[in-house]
C-alpha cells in the first residue's frame, strides 16, 4: 500500500499534547491583557445623559470656559459637576419652554429633586488624582479628556489606565502648556514655539512610585 502521509505527521499528536495546553494558556493571557484593556473596555463610552447637554455648543460654538460649570478643576481634587443653578444662569432667560431642560428646572424648584448625571471619566478608587494639581503643571483639559469642545455627546478619549498615565508622568513636556491656556483645546505647542515646559516654576518631577497615587 503506498504511504498517504510522510513519517513526520506521526509527531503531529505528541506534539500537540505537549503543546496544546501552554499555548492555550499563552494565548489566553495574551487575549486578556490586550482586548481587556480599558483602551479596548472604556475608550468609546459614552453613557446617556437624562439631560441632552452638547458640550459642542456650550465650550465649541458659544466658546464657555471649562472652569465656568467646572469650577472645582483648579483649587480642589474633583473638577465638580456644576449645580444646576450654574445652568439656570443662563436658562432662565434661554429655552424656557424646552422640554429637554424639565429636569433641570424641576431640580432648581426643588431642593430634594436632583439631576442624576452619569460619569463619564472614572479612575479606581485606590487611584488618587488631583485635577488641581495637573491644571496648576500645564496639563491642558484636552490631554486627558480630548476635543471636548466637538462632542455633542461626551465619550472617553483616552484610557486613563496607569501605563497611559506612568507614560506622561515619565516624560511630561509634550503635554504642557502655558497655564493660560489650560482650557483653550485648539492650543499647540507649534502655534507658540516660545513655550518651553522646562522653563519657569513648575511643580517636581511626577512620581512614578507607587505611593504618588496609590495612597
Amino acid at each position: 500500500m503506498a504511504v498517504i502521509f510522510p513519517r513526520w505527521t506521526n509527531l503531529v499528536v505528541p506534539a500537540l499534547i505537549l503543546l496544546g495546553p501552554p499555548g492555550a494558556l499563552a494565548s489566553g493571557t495574551f487575549a486578556v491583557w490586550y482586548w481587556f484593556s480599558p483602551e479596548y473596555t472604556d475608550v468609546g463610552y459614552a453613557p446617556d445623559q437624562p439631560v441632552p447637554y452638547s458640550h459642542k455648543l456650550h465650550a465649541g460654538d458659544l466658546g464657555i470656559d471649562c472652569r465656568y460649570c467646572h469650577n472645582g478643576v483648579e483649587t480642589s481634587a474633583a473638577a465638580a459637576v456644576p449645580p444646576v443653578d450654574t445652568c439656570m444662569n443662563c436658562h432662565q432667560t434661554v429655552m424656557l419652554e424646552s422640554e429637554k431642560l424639565g429636569p433641570i428646572r424641576a431640580a432648581a424648584a426643588d431642593p430634594d429633586v436632583s439631576v442624576e448625571w452619569v460619569r463619564v471619566h472614572m479612575v479606581p478608587d485606590y487611584a488618587y488624582f488631583d485635577h488641581s494639581v495637573h491644571i496648576a503643571a500645564g496639563v491642558g483639559c484636552v490631554t486627558c479628556h480630548g476635543r471636548i469642545d466637538q462632542m455633542h455627546v461626551v465619550q472617553q478619549e483616552e484610557p486613563l489606565s496607569m501605563s497611559w498615565c506612568l507614560k506622561c508622568h515619565r516624560n511630561p513636556a509634550p503635554n504642557l502648556r502655558p497655564r493660560s491656556e489650560v482650557t483653550n483645546m485648539t492650543w499647540t505647542a507649534a502655534a507658540d514655539p516660545d513655550f518651553d515646559p522646562h522653563a519657569g516654576e513648575r511643580f517636581p518631577t511626577p512620581p512614578e512610585h507607587c505611593s504618588g497615587c496609590h495612597r
